[in-house]
Order: structure tokens, then sequence, then C-alpha cells
């Protein structure tokens, strides 16, 4: 059952990610994307699930309130990685793409999404939580990856929708799509709430 209340709504999806654009396609809304860009750094003392909730925020603070009609909902989202309570952020080049899967090889961590949604008059936001567990990977895999698929644009250095996801991660704890960089479930009910 597709929402009613959002039959008349504007929704924004404020994220370049292909990958958001392509979940909230199919979850089934229309939508259009704008951009704003923000300063991305945070108050050191927010802790990963804060960090997550407080950046989505601030992309939803760049709307100026006039660029909002009664019937406008802007989402948008901010997907962080995080190994040992340490943000592991988007890698800045080749070398740092390595260093950050070969930290994650083997081990448990976490990718925190937060989303905001905000409309004239209310505004709520939300994070989700999956614990992603990869296998102990290669140094041969690692490079095959990074020099195929060059993941510099994702939070961790991978997509778990990619080729390191299908031979690298051997168990998830929580909502695949939330990797993916969008909590889909969540987001359809909060969008039914909102």
């Amino acid at each position: 059952m597709y929402p009613e209340n959002l039959n008349n709504q504007q929704i924004i999806l404020a994220s370049k990610s292909p990958r958001r654009q392509y979940l909230l396609k199919e979850l089934g809304l229309d939508f259009k994307v704008i951009i704003k860009e923000i300063d991305e750094t945070y108050p050191e003392y927010l802790t990963p699930e804060q960090v997550a909730v407080y950046l989505c925020e601030q992309k939803a603070k760049a709307f100026q309130d006039d660029e909002l009609t009664d019937n406008t909902i802007i989402i948008t989202a901010d997907t962080i990685v995080c190994l040992e309570n340490k943000i592991l952020g988007k890698p800045v080049d080749y070398d740092d793409a390595v260093n950050i899967l070969q930290q994650i090889s083997g081990k448990e961590h976490e990718v925190i999404t937060g989303v905001c949604l905000r409309a004239k008059n209310k505004t709520t936001s939300f994070y989700a939580k999956t614990k992603v567990h990869f296998k102990q990977l290669s140094l041969e895999e690692i490079h095959y990856y990074i020099e195929k698929y060059k993941p510099y644009d994702k939070a961790g250095a991978y997509g778990i929708q990619e080729w390191i996801g299908y031979i690298g991660i051997d168990k998830i704890e929580g909502s695949f799509y939330n990797v993916m960089g969008l909590p889909v479930q969540r987001l359809y009910e909060e969008l039914l709430r909102f």
C-alpha cells in the first residue's frame, strides 16, 4: 500500500548518492534531487550515532524556510562507518582506501545512517545501525576491488552491493539497505507517521 499521506507532497532528496536515489525510487516515491553543500565537520564530543544525526540535520537546515512550500518534505541522510568506536571516513586516495579496508578486514564494524525529514513546520530525525562482519581480506582482493570499483565516495571505502560485498561480507545484523546508505524500511515507517 502506497502511503496516502504522501500523495500531494513534493519530496526532495538532498543527496547526490546514486544508491540513495535508487533506493528511494524503489520505495515507489516520486522525488526530485536538490543538493546543498555543507561543512561536514562536527563537534568531537559527539558519539557516532549523534554524528550521523547531526550531519543529516545540518543538510536539512541548509534549506531556507522560503524554499519550502506547505507540501514539501526534504529527506537528508548521512552514513558513517565505525570501527571500535572510531569513525572511518571516505578514503582520500588509493593508499587510504587500502588502509581502511585492511582495518575492517576480519573484523566487525558498524554502519550508522542518520536520516532527517523536514517539512515547513516540523522536523524528525532518526538513525539506523547495522553490524557488518568482513572475512579476512587478502591484499590482492583489496587491490582488485579498489582498482576496479574506485570506492572513494563511500564511507568505509566499500559498497556492500559491489564485488567486495559478495566475496567479503560473511554476516550482517540489521538492515542491508542501511549499509547501502538508506534504511528504507524505517524511512517508510517514519514517512507514514510524518
